[in-house]
């Protein structure tokens, strides 16, 4: 019984001395491992910025066509709206009258243009 008490403290205590001289060499594996598993980390952040970024400026690029289109349609609708307009002095001057008789605030003082373009100023003014 004592043989094997003794034969089983030789093998921890070797296994001990061997443990001892193996773990540095662990120490030194260990630490690589985590540097590659940071460095990977890292790359893949970067991947992922870089994905983000090159999203960003694809919708910037979009948006801004989108708002080409939309003032293209506009200025082709002025234009429309103005070519109609051209000679129609008649018209123009139906929906200024029309507009000054569905005016919200009666009453209230409206300056009218003379044949020389410039409004009588205060000439009949209403007294308040």
């Amino acid at each position: 019984m004592k043989k094997t008490a003794i034969a089983i403290a030789a093998i921890f205590a070797s296994a001990a001395l061997s443990g001892c001289d193996l773990y540095p060499p662990y120490k030194v594996y260990s630490q690589r491992m985590e540097g590659e598993a940071e460095l990977a980390k890292a790359n893949y952040s970067k991947q992922v910025a870089v994905q983000e970024a090159i999203a960003k400026n694809e919708s910037a690029k979009y948006e801004a066509e989108a708002e080409v289109t939309r003032a293209k349609g506009v200025a082709q609708a002025n234009q429309i709206i103005g070519d109609s307009l051209k000679g129609n002095e008649a018209y123009l001057r139906y929906l200024w009258i029309d507009k000054l008789d569905k005016a919200e605030g009666k009453g209230q003082v409206i300056y009218v243009p003379t044949e020389a373009g410039l409004p009588i100023l205060e000439a009949s003014r209403k007294p308040q």
